[in-house]
């Protein structure tokens, strides 16, 4: 092995590891121009930023130039490694907290796409009264698939998720949360919204394209997915929306989500008696995490909702 091969030093201070946060704010914002806005620092100094780690790390992080912003493999490995080095160091930080009792500190939340409208809004409710009841604490909030949900919770980088609850991990404990019912739309620009909707067979469905998940779903949802002519995916419930609303798709979504357009009839359910499914959604928190006084918190409080 090369002796030369030394990367960031034995001890790492505060100038090592804000050059490590601003690395994983260029990565998460897709490139040097977009940074700017979240770190509050020029183009130049985030860029000489990169350069003075990669050089202390010997090795390229990302390609920068007329092609486009890109991360480079070993780049990819840095940011993972730089996300559970900065996620430990928020765990000490709230153990240290938790020993003076004070609810100050950072508190990671991942959430799965458009559940801020389900009309109950305990996810809501129990952040305004955790942010009342300890005004210090800075809440971040990612909008992420539930498997990078469950993964981040696993490895520290989230405190709590709000996932479907498709699976049940062994590492993770489960609150339920939400039933969410959904049902099949067409929109008002499409030939079947002027038609009978109450009774649809599915040889009849199948003449017309339908959009379905891409994410994981439960095996009876995908019983009900089977039936449509799918020519279209998406990765979330706003992207089947979107093609839903050009009228040229029918596809599922949420009643609570679908209903800014159900009740301005922009959009009806077909065969909303007997084309639906319910989806459970669960908070998720780590088995194996370390008494957390923030997050303890909002359990109790989600509790009261």
């Amino acid at each position: 092995m090369n002796k030369d091969k030394t990367l960031l030093p034995r001890q790492l201070g505060d100038a090592h590891i804000r050059l490590l946060r601003i690395y994983k704010v260029v990565i998460e914002s897709g490139g040097f121009a977009a940074a700017e806005v979240d770190l509050n620092i020029t183009r130049p100094a985030i860029s000489l930023a990169i350069a003075e780690l990669e050089s202390l790390l010997k090795m390229k992080l990302c390609h920068r130039g007329r092609s486009g912003f890109s991360i480079t493999a070993q780049g990819e490995q840095v940011y993972q490694a730089t996300l559970q080095l900065l996620g430990s160091l928020e765990n000490f930080r709230a153990e240290m907290n938790a020993i003076n009792t004070d609810l100050v500190g950072e508190f990671n939340i991942g959430i799965t796409d458009n559940l801020v409208t389900i009309e109950q809004m305990r996810i809501t409710r129990a952040l305004s009264a955790l942010k009342h009841r300890a005004p210090a604490i800075v809440i971040n909030i990612r909008m992420i698939p539930p498997n990078d949900i469950e993964a981040a919770i696993l490895n520290g980088q989230l405190h709590i998720g709000v996932v479907p609850e498709l699976r049940t991990l062994p590492g993770l404990n489960y609150l339920p949360l939400y039933k969410e019912q959904s049902l099949l739309y067409c929109s008002e620009q499409h030939p079947l919204f002027k038609q009978e909707l109450d009774k649809i067979s599915d040889e009849a469905l199948a003449n017309y394209d339908a959009v379905v998940p891409s994410y994981p779903q439960a095996r009876v949802i995908k019983q009900q997915q089977k039936k449509l002519n799918a020519t279209a995916t998406s990765t979330d419930r706003e992207g089947i929306a979107f093609l839903i609303l050009t009228g040229r798709f029918i596809g599922f979504l949420p009643t609570h989500f679908a209903k800014r357009w159900t009740s301005k009839d922009q959009m009806r359910a077909i065969e909303a008696h007997q084309r639906k499914f319910t989806t459970k959604f669960s908070v998720i928190t780590s088995k194996g995490a370390r008494s957390h006084l923030i997050l303890e918190a909002y359990l109790a409080e989600l509790q009261k909702t």
